[in-house]
């Protein structure tokens, strides 16, 4: 059983993880670990045991349920929300207002440097792995950890935004950019929403809960949830340069998916000044890799959940600990 796990967990990594991760900027430090997972594979080290026990292929079918409490329309913090479209005005404003704002601090050469005033933490949660449809136990106990053991946590201004400098948020010039966005205000509208509520915090606060629609192999700043949350974008052409992946029936692009749905965005905002005060983000992503094969190991399905989780702001430990930076 353990020669299988070390099958199984190879293709793990070198399929559904690199899959996942690869195409995503901000997290992409999982690409070496799972590279040399395909040339531990490659090279025999784990070609002893026999497959994974059957279970039926791969991929679910998707419906965007409501995960949250719809609107009450009425006033809040002397605010009138009467519908999607007046909680996506509201948003887009309290964002693009934020985002004009910064704060001097001093990063770990000692330089002060001006950054967004609200920078938030990260955080990433990778859920069961699936392998031909069935759960593994030792296999969801051990991908946790070495994802862990990879991560470098970063602060950045609001997603999908993924620099803390805002002279730096629409380089056009950066890859993982598009000219015809500019990542300091967001382009949200009403069509982009499934689900949202309000409430009044009674200190001249609101708070927005909203649930964007469901969207497939997003792409950021294009649709429903790339104009909400940092997410992977096409990843299929990464997959489809990895030569140690192959597919036993069609292309990258007809067996790798991405699918988000029933992740939230979480907004505190100032209603008065309509500054963002505290925000969470909370992404949730299934990917589903179908008819994979890698070595000796030969037409497999893979599904796994991810949670990235953004919360603003960042706490004073977390700036030091994570990027060696404090608030002047």
């Amino acid at each position: 059983m353990k020669k299988t796990i070390k099958k199984v967990l190879c293709l793990v990594l070198a399929v559904a993880l690199i899959a996942s991760l690869a195409g995503c900027a901000k997290i992409n430090y999982i690409t070496n670990g799972t590279i040399k997972a395909i040339n531990e594979v490659k090279s025999g080290d784990w070609k002893n045991g026999g497959a994974n026990g059957g279970g039926e292929e791969g991929g679910e079918e998707l419906t965007d349920d409501i995960k949250i409490d719809e609107l009450t329309p009425g006033t809040y913090g002397g605010v009138a929300f009467n519908s999607l479209e007046d909680v996506a005005a509201f948003y887009k404003e309290a964002y693009d207002y934020t985002k004009t704002l910064t704060a001097e601090y001093i990063d770990d050469q000692g330089q002060t440097c001006t950054f967004y005033k609200l920078l938030g933490d990260e955080k990433m949660n990778i859920g069961d792995v699936i392998i031909d449809g069935s759960a593994n136990a030792i296999v969801n106990k051990l991908v946790p950890g070495i994802v862990d053991s990879m991560f470098s946590p970063n602060t950045y201004g609001l997603v999908p935004c993924y620099n803390r400098n805002p002279d730096l948020d629409n380089n056009s010039e950066d890859e993982h950019k598009k000219a015809d966005h500019d990542f300091r205000t967001t382009e949200v509208t009403a069509d982009d929403i499934l689900a949202a509520n309000v409430t009044d915090n009674g200190d001249g606060t609101i708070t927005l809960v909203i649930q964007p629609k469901m969207a497939e192999m997003s792409m950021r700043g294009d649709d429903s949830q790339g104009r909400f949350f940092e997410v992977l974008g096409d990843i299929s052409g990464v997959v489809a340069g990895i030569s140690a992946v192959s597919f036993t029936q069609g292309t990258a692009e007809d067996n790798v998916k991405v699918f988000y749905k029933g992740g939230t965005v979480t907004v505190k905002v100032d209603a008065k000044t309509k500054e963002i005060v505290e925000a969470d983000y909370d992404m949730e992503t299934t990917v589903q890799v179908t008819h994979a094969s890698i070595a000796v190991i030969k037409d497999k399905s893979a599904t796994l959940t991810i949670s990235y989780i953004n919360h603003y702001p960042a706490s004073d430990e977390y700036l030091k600990s994570a990027k060696g930076i404090t608030r002047k």
